[in-house]
C-alpha cells in the first residue's frame, strides 16, 4: 500500500493493514454458497406467499408477514454482497485504484452492517410480538394489525439503515478488509471507530439476550396453558408451531453472530488490534446466518413434519400429549385443587345439610343446586 496520507481514508493502513491478496479466496466458494443461500430464500419466499393466502389465523398472519420481511432482508443480503465479493475473484479488480474516493467501500461496509443488524432486530422484533400474543392476548388483538405490523418492519429496516449510514456521517468508518473483497468496520482505538463497533455489537447482543429472554417466559407460558385447565379456550397448535419456528430462528442468530459480536467488543475494547483471519472465520460463520434461516420455515411446518411422522398429531397438538405421566400429575393436581376450592366455597349450614340425611319428604337441599351451578 502506498503511504496513508495519499490514500483515502477507507484504504488506509490501521491497526489491521489491509493486504490485496485475491488469490487467498476462491470463488467457487463465495459462489456456491451465494447461489444457495438464494435459491433457499427464494423457495422460503415463495411458500411463505402460499401460506399467507391459505391461513386464516389472525396471529399467524402476522408471524407471517415478520418471516416474509427477514427473507427478504436476508436475499438481497446475500444478493448485494454476494455480487461485490464474486465479482472480485473475477476480476481481481484493485479497489483502492478503481474506487479511490471509496464509494463502493461505504455502499458494502454500509450493506454488511444493515444486513448484518435487521436479522437481530427482526429475531428480537418477533420474540417481542409472541410474547405479547401469548401473554396479552387481547391487547395484542385490539391494538395489533396488518399495516402496524409491517410498519414494525419498516421500523427496523430503518433503525438497522440509521446505524449503518453513521460512518457517512463522521462517526466511525468502514476499512477494506484483506484480501480486498469486502469492507466492514473499522475496529480502531480512535473514539469514533471503538464507539461504532462496539455500537454495532451490543445492538447483536441485546436483540440476541431479548429474544432469548422473551422466548424462553412464552414457550413457559404456552406450556402452562396447554397442559392447565384453560387448555380448551383456544387452539394451541399454531402458536406451537410458531414458537418452535422463532425458537430455531434464535437459536442459528446466536450461534452464527455471538462469535463475530463478542470478538467485536473484545477487539475494541482491547485497543490491540486483530488477526484478519480470525474476523474472516466469523464473518464467514455469520453468513451461514442468511442460508439457514429460510430452511426453518421451509422444514419445521405442519404439513412436512406431519410427512416426516404421520403419527404426529396436530389437532390436538400439545406438550401435554408428550408427557403422559406429567399430564396425569397435572390432571390430579387440578382436580384435587377444583375440589378443596369448591368445599371451602360451599356455607357452612350447607355442609351441615350435606352431613345429615335428607328426610324423604322434606324438600329438597339446596346443595344439588349450588353444585349445579358451579358445574
Amino acid at each position: 500500500m502506498a503511504d496513508s496520507s495519499n490514500v483515502s481514508s477507507c484504504y488506509a493502513n490501521t491497526s489491521t493493514p489491509y493486504i490485496y491478496a485475491p488469490a487467498v479466496g476462491k470463488v467457487y466458494y463465495s459462489a456456491t454458497f451465494t447461489t444457495l443461500g438464494l435459491i433457499s430464500n427464494l423457495i422460503a419466499f415463495i411458500v411463505l406467499i402460499k401460506s399467507c393466502k391459505e391461513t386464516r389465523n389472525q396471529s399467524r398472519s402476522f408471524f407471517l408477514i415478520f418471516l416474509g420481511g427477514l427473507v427478504v432482508t436476508d436475499f438481497m443480503g446475500l444478493l448485494v454482497t454476494g455480487s461485490f465479493v464474486i465479482s472480485f475473484y473475477v476480476t481481481h479488480v484493485d479497489w483502492s485504484k478503481s474506487d479511490p474516493t471509496c464509494h463502493f467501500c461505504n455502499f458494502m461496509g454500509m450493506s454488511m452492517v444493515f444486513y448484518g443488524l435487521c436479522p437481530l432486530l427482526l429475531g428480537a422484533t418477533m420474540a417481542i410480538e409472541r410474547f405479547i400474543g401469548i401473554n396479552l392476548p387481547f391487547v395484542r388483538s385490539s391494538r395489533v394489525s396488518k399495516k402496524r405490523t409491517v410498519s414494525m418492519v419498516l421500523m427496523v429496516w430503518f433503525i438497522a439503515g440509521s446505524i449503518s449510514m453513521l460512518p457517512i456521517l463522521g462517526f466511525g468508518s468502514y476499512h477494506i478488509q484483506t484480501p480486498g473483497s469486502w469492507c466492514f468496520i473499522n475496529i480502531t482505538s480512535k473514539r469514533g471507530d471503538w464507539t461504532f463497533a462496539l455500537l454495532f455489537s451490543l445492538v447483536g447482543l441485546i436483540s440476541i439476550a431479548t429474544s432469548f429472554f422473551l422466548n424462553t417466559v412464552s414457550v413457559v407460558t404456552l406450556i402452562k396453558l396447554c397442559c392447565g385447565a384453560e387448555r380448551r379456550q383456544r387452539r394451541r397448535d399454531h402458536e406451537m408451531e410458531m414458537m418452535v419456528q422463532l425458537i430455531l430462528i434464535m437459536t442459528i442468530a446466536t450461534v452464527c453472530w455471538c462469535p463475530l459480536l463478542v470478538f467485536i467488543v473484545t477487539t475494541a475494547l482491547a485497543g490491540t488490534g486483530y488477526t484478519v483471519k480470525y474476523l474472516l472465520l466469523w464473518i464467514r460463520f455469520a453468513t451461514w446466518n442468511q442460508i439457514l434461516d429460510p430452511w426453518v420455515y421451509i422444514l419445521f411446518r405442519r404439513s412436512v413434519l406431519q410427512k416426516v411422522n404421520p403419527r404426529i398429531d396436530w389437532s390436538q397438538s400439545s406438550v401435554r400429549s408428550l408427557y403422559p405421566s406429567f399430564r396425569e400429575n397435572v390432571r390430579r393436581f387440578t382436580r384435587s385443587s377444583v375440589g378443596s376450592n369448591l368445599g371451602s366455597d360451599l356455607p357452612e349450614s350447607n355442609e351441615k345439610s350435606n352431613s345429615t340425611p335428607s328426610s324423604p319428604t322434606s324438600p329438597s337441599s339446596p346443595t344439588p343446586l349450588l353444585v349445579g351451578s358451579e358445574s
